[in-house]
Order: C-alpha cells, then sequence, then structure tokens
C-alpha cells in the first residue's frame, strides 16, 4: 500500500531517518505545498504581493504571462484580479502532481480569462513566445547550473521589449560569515515558525542536490550577459532576494 500523503501542515520530514531521500515535488509535498512555503519563506505573503504588483504593471493584453514552477497557482490566482484579462496566463511546472494542484485552485479564475498549464522539465528551457512577463519565483534555484543561462536565455528571447522577468532565490553571501550567519538567522526563523531542529537538518540535507543556490553578483551577471538591460534587486531578507530584470 503506498504511503498516504500528510495533510495541510507540512510534517513531511517530522519522522527521524538514517536514510534521508533528495526532496521531490510529488504527491507528499503538493499536500502540503502552500503551509511548506508560507513558513519556509521569509515574508512570502509580502514577495507574492510584490510580484504580482510588479508584473499587473508590465502585463500587456493581447500578451502571454509565464510562471515557471508555478507550483499550486497561488501566483497566478493572486494576479488574477490585477492582470486585464486580455493577458493570458501559461503555468509550467515539472511536476504533474502540483498541476493537478493547480488547476483546481485556478478553477476560480475568471471565466475570460485564458489559462494554459504545462507539464514539462524546466531544464530543458521550454519556448516561451509574446510574453510581457515572466516569473521564476524559488524556481531557477532547482534548474541545474548548467542549464541557468540556457533557459535565461530562452526566455529573454521571448519576452517582447519592455517585457521583465521576476526571479525570487535563495542566495548565498560572498563572505564565509555572513553566510553562516544568515543561515542561522534563516533556521531561527525556521524554528518561530514551528520546525523542529530535526525537521530543519533533514530538509537541509534532502534539498543538498537539489536546491543549488548562486551568490547575488551571478544571478545579477547571467541576466546582463543574456542581455537584460535594467537588473535591480527588489527584496533582500538575508539569504533571500528579489531580482527584477528588463528586457
Amino acid at each position: 500500500m503506498s504511503e498516504k500523503p500528510p495533510k495541510g501542515m507540512d510534517n513531511i520530514f517530522a519522522d527521524g531517518t538514517d536514510n534521508v531521500a533528495d526532496f521531490k515535488f510529488g504527491a507528499r509535498t503538493v499536500a502540503v505545498f502552500d503551509d511548506m512555503v508560507g513558513r519556509s519563506v521569509p515574508f512570502y505573503a509580502e514577495i507574492q504581493r510584490m510580484c504580482c504588483e510588479m508584473a499587473a504593471d508590465f502585463a500587456v493584453p493581447g500578451s502571454r504571462l509565464y510562471d515557471f514552477g508555478c507550483a499550486t497557482g497561488t501566483t497566478m490566482l493572486a494576479l488574477d484580479p490585477l492582470v486585464p484579462a486580455g493577458v493570458q496566463f501559461v503555468g509550467l511546472d515539472n511536476s504533474a502532481e502540483m498541476l493537478d494542484s493547480c488547476r483546481e485552485k485556478l478553477a476560480s479564475l475568471d471565466a475570460s480569462r485564458a489559462l494554459e498549464l504545462i507539464n514539462t522539465d524546466l531544464n530543458a528551457a521550454p519556448p516561451i513566445d509574446n510574453a510581457s512577463v515572466a516569473l521564476q519565483i524559488l524556481t531557477l534555484q532547482f534548474i541545474r547550473p548548467l542549464n541557468r543561462e540556457r533557459v535565461i536565455s530562452r526566455i529573454y528571447e521571448g519576452l517582447a521589449d519592455n517585457g521583465c522577468l521576476l526571479i525570487v532565490e535563495k542566495i548565498l553571501s560572498p563572505s564565509g560569515l555572513l553566510n553562516r550567519q544568515f543561515i542561522k538567522y534563516y533556521y531561527e526563523m525556521k524554528r518561530r515558525h514551528g520546525y523542529s531542529d530535526m525537521e530543519i537538518s533533514q530538509k537541509r540535507e534532502a534539498l543538498e542536490n537539489v536546491l543549488v543556490p548562486y551568490h547575488f553578483d551571478e544571478n545579477v551577471e547571467l541576466l546582463k550577459r543574456v542581455g537584460f538591460s535594467q537588473v535591480e534587486e527588489f527584496f533582500r531578507w538575508y539569504n533571500f532576494c528579489g531580482i527584477i530584470a528588463v528586457k
């Protein structure tokens, strides 16, 4: 019998194990994902609000808005009342289970909103076309470093002039001292949000080969190298940042 996924609250790593598997966006994660990101990402609600505010200003009727790693559809749901109905939403995700949850959540979208959900390998740099906005919210960090420039280049090519890419990432500090401090503060935040030391440790181990953060400057250099003319940090909390890049 398959293991029944947890419901609602994230307790995936609550039981100790000597063999922690790599983190996966399967049914167990999907069932608790909204709680997981809300408790694991600092100021998650405010980050979402900021991304939606900026995306709404750049979204152009007759164009597409792409959400790479759309997960359960939280961002597109929040964007729906802010973005003109003439903008098509395209959600892409590696996980079919995530897209099932996303489809259910987005059933309440404005009936006039064109919506497409695509199950695809984000490492393969899926093509985009006629885009005014692209979102990579906590997604680029899960794309293998070898593929990141190709992925960002494909997004740049598919954006219209003055289109924007919004990225939210976990990042590294070039200072070993500060990097350790920032991680300490991050884990203290997770404890405040109810995670035990064992949960924090086991999730860190599960993500070790899956989530590969860059330094902030590496992300900026990557964006400028593929052609973005304006790159600006819009959010920073210790080892998390938000970046807007305009074509």
